[in-house]
């Protein structure tokens, strides 16, 4: 990827929205199955919650950091590494493939790592694996979605990059647009990119307008008015869905 699929003001207002609205969305435009497809399928952990939602393009690596001979094959590896991260346009997120799982012997990212990718252009990392420093880290502003915490980096360094990875048992590709938060992540098809932040728009003015409204709405009224009142409000939201993309959506 050498030029950003998106501008940066709608990057902007794709990170106003959390990670289940751009899914809502997201399934109302694709063709890919939207049971399976395109999110994480384990548990993962946000670490940072508090700076709410990430979006950028995936820029990937993998590591093992229990294997000492990475660093002796490779001794360049890191700097090699570096420039590979810096010759992509931003915003990115780091997305690292941890080789060891399920076991975890060492971190890929703590507060130098967190401060030199940040300088990078990078707003945040994936990892199937465990980071340290975490304060330091909240201090860089670089949010991290991981498995867990721990001590050391042992023999952590990059060990192959630009490639396909698999974390939290979903595979990413590079240059995919990542959206990301204390949910899980997405990463957004690139035929579904365009129409997407659209859809997601209008999928949470939908439920708005219609099956929220409808609940809060509950005020004086007896349980069969409410019932019957939720009916009307969901049948609303499905005409709605199918107007706007020949979908029923959720409800």
């Amino acid at each position: 990827m050498t030029t950003p699929l998106i501008s940066h003001a709608e990057m902007l207002q794709l990170k106003r929205w959390n990670t289940p609205t751009i899914y809502n969305g997201w399934e109302q435009i694709t063709k890919h199955d939207p049971a399976k497809d395109a999110f994480n399928h384990e548990e993962t952990r946000d670490f940072m919650p508090q700076m709410g939602p990430m979006v950028g393009y995936a820029v990937t690596v993998v590591c093992e950091p229990s294997n000492p001979a990475h660093s002796r094959n490779n001794p360049n590896a890191w700097s090699d590494y570096r420039h590979y991260i810096g010759s992509v346009p931003g915003p990115k997120i780091v997305v690292v493939q941890d080789l060891d799982k399920p076991g975890v012997y060492g971190a890929f990212w703590g507060e130098v790592n967190a401060n030199t990718h940040r300088a990078l252009g990078c707003v945040g990392t994936i990892v199937d694996g465990a980071i340290r420093d975490l304060d330091e880290m909240n201090n860089a502003g670089f949010k991290a979605l991981a498995k867990r915490l721990c001590v050391g980096h042992a023999h952590s360094t990059p060990v192959r990059w630009n490639c396909e990875v698999e974390v939290f048992g979903t595979k990413i590709l590079p240059g995919q647009l990542i959206h990301a938060d204390k949910h899980g992540f997405m990463a957004i098809p690139m035929e579904d990119i365009e129409g997407l932040l659209d859809a997601a728009r209008f999928m949470d003015s939908n439920e708005c307008n219609t099956v929220i409204a409808a609940a809060r709405n509950s005020s004086g009224k007896s349980t069969q008015e409410l019932l019957q009142s939720l009916d009307e409000a969901a049948l609303e939201f499905g005409k709605a869905a199918r107007e706007k993309f020949g979908k029923n959506g959720e409800w």
